[in-house]
Order: structure tokens, then sequence, then C-alpha cells
């Protein structure tokens, strides 16, 4: 234990990780996880670790990150790896960063709810900086992270004040479908989305928000919204879209809150042999797979690789010393093809024009 004085009566030098962790007997590691809130110190952990620092009077070298100097990387959390939309962001990031310095850690999340362990294990490798895609945690934790490194957050709306955000606009693209299945003259319209118990911030997740839509243009209108939540895309949109078709006055149409869920729809709707005009399907991402023509999937566009590439330009800036919050908003665009109508293409864009919002 290190007194405030030397025996030769000179100051004592200051307390270091180091001590704190022999003072506790933890590892050094665990101590670092107890000064950043980590996640996964157990209360036990935390409360010895935190007695040690009180009685050596620790205080944590915030500037010793800086000084250690670049690792010339830069981390990327994906909630998922096969999930093409996801895919869409990181070839934007990837081509971004084509001709820096810059070379790319990749840390999927092992379940819905990991968020939080896979930007630990970016911070823990020490780099430059992290762009994390639909993170999953709330936003007072990410504040916390975007204090300790740079940091940008696609896909969630937070409001932020040590982060940046890139995020589509979801409330025009939940528009464009609802006025295009309305043109078309669609009114039994379900809406099938993500279940709001598998999300760990509905508050700003952006399938709430396109749910809102949905049922406030269907009650403008006169109609009762009709809302299936999924957990599995793949098993519970399969059984739903059947039993949908079963019904004796079924939906004419369905809004799928994502690609995934469209594209699970549309297994369905090809097995019964339903065409188009009896049962047309629109999705949200447009992703890559959608545009094939034995496919051929109306749907949202967010621009996931100009979003990608933003949010690298951005993460740049904020290591190069940008410290302001910057918020980019991008306005989606609806692609329709065959799978809500004539097999006829046309892109309907939203009102406003990608830009920066604080």
């Amino acid at each position: 234990m290190l007194d405030n004085v030397s025996p030769t009566g000179s100051p004592a030098r200051a307390a270091t990780i180091e001590d704190v962790a022999q003072h506790a007997g933890v590892s050094r590691a665990a101590v670092s996880k107890v000064i950043r809130d980590a996640y996964g110190v157990s209360d036990r952990m935390r409360e010895r670790v935190t007695a040690s620092i009180a009685a050596l009077d620790y205080r944590p070298r915030v500037a010793a990150r800086a000084m250690r100097g670049s690792t010339a990387t830069i981390g990327v959390q994906l909630p998922q790896v096969d999930n093409q939309f996801f895919t869409r962001i990181l070839t934007g990031i990837v081509r971004s960063l084509h001709d820096s310095a810059y070379r790319l850690i990749i840390a999927p999340m092992a379940d819905p709810v990991s968020g939080p362990a896979a930007l630990e294990s970016l911070y823990d490798r020490q780099v430059d900086g992290i762009i994390a895609v639909a993170p999953a945690v709330p936003q007072s934790w990410l504040e916390g992270l975007g204090r300790r490194v740079p940091l940008v957050q696609v896909g969630q709306h937070d409001h932020p004040d040590h982060y940046d955000v890139v995020v589509g606009d979801d409330d025009a693209g939940a528009r464009l479908v609802m006025e295009h299945l309305f043109a078309a003259g669609h009114t039994r319209i379900v809406h099938v989305t993500n279940d709001e118990r598998i999300l760990v911030e509905p508050r700003t997740d952006p399938h709430p928000r396109r749910l809102r839509v949905y049922e406030q243009m269907m009650r403008d209108r006169g109609l009762e919204p009709d809302v299936i939540r999924v957990e599995s895309p793949d098993r519970d949109t399969r059984a739903t879209v059947e039993e949908l078709l079963d019904r004796s006055v079924p939906p004419t149409a369905l809004f799928a809150g994502h690609d995934s869920l469209a594209l699970a729809a549309l297994e369905v709707v090809a097995e019964r042999g339903v065409g188009a005009t009896e049962f047309a399907v629109v999705g949200y991402d447009d992703v890559p797979i959608a545009s094939h023509p034995l496919i051929g999937l109306s749907t949202i566009d967010q621009h996931g690789e100009e979003m990608g590439a933003t949010a690298a330009r951005l993460l740049l800036e904020r290591i190069s010393g940008r410290e302001g919050a910057v918020r980019r908003v991008f306005s989606p665009a609806l692609r329709l093809r065959a799978t809500s109508g004539p097999v006829t293409l046309a892109t309907f864009e939203a009102d406003e024009d990608p830009g920066e919002q604080p």
C-alpha cells in the first residue's frame, strides 16, 4: 500500500493501475473494466476495486490513451454478419477508408443483447475510433464510450453529445411505402415488424418509428391497423404469412419492417402461386438481392453504402480532433419493383434531401 509521503519526506509517486490491481488482488484488466464501467463486471468486483482506488487515491490518467500513439486501426461493430443491409454499410466504410492508413477490426454481436461486449472488445484492442452499427445499447452507455474514444453510431435515432450519428429518415420511408400502397388501392394492409421485446432501446430503434407511421396513416383513413410482431424473421414470418393468406378475408398488401421479413414472406407467396396483384409485398432496406430480376422486391433504399462512407468520414474527423456532435440524416427512396404492382420500375424520393442536422 502506498502512503502519501515517502520515507525521505518527499511526495510519494502517484498510484498506478498496477498498484490498484495488486491492492485489490485482481488483474490489471479487471481494474480497467471497473474504471470504464465495462459490460459484465460483477458488483463484488466493482466494490473491491473501488475500495482500492479510494484507499490509494488513484486517479486514472485520462490522457494515457492519447499518449500511446495511433494503432492505425478502426473498429466496426456489426449486429449481424448475414444481414445484407449491414453488409452495404460495411462496403461504404471499406471504400471510404481504402486510401487511408487505417485497417478495420470487425466485431459482430453474438446475440441481440451483446452490443456492449462487442464494443468493449474493440476498445480493449485500443482502436483509434469505433463505428457502431445498430449497436443495441442505450444512448447513455454510448455517451460514456464516446467520452473515451472517437465514436460514430449508425442506425439509431440518438441525439448525443459525445459521438456522431448517421441514420435514415424512417418516418419519411414508412410514409413512402404507405402512400404507394394507398395509391394502388390497398386498404387491407398488414405490417410485420420486429417484436419490441427483443429491442434493447425501442425509443431510438427505427422499427417502432416505422410502426407508428403505419398505424397513424391507417387510422387517418379510418382503417384498423393490423400489426404482427415476430422474433425470428425466417420461421415466424413464414408461419405468419401462411396464416394471413388463410384468413377468410385476407389482407391485400404487406408492409415488412425490413427486407429479411419481406423475403421470407415472398417464399410463401411463391410457393402458393399468389401474384402481386393479389398480395403486394413491400420491404425496407433495399438489400442487394432485392433488385434481382427473379425477385424484384419493392422496398425502401436507405442508401446504405453512402451511410457507411459518411460514418467513416465523420470518424476520421473525430480522430483528427473534432469534438462537436454531428447528426446526419439520409432521406430514403422507394424502389418500386414487381412485388407490389406491374412489372415496371420506378423510384420515388422523399421530399427532404440528406443533410446534417443538429
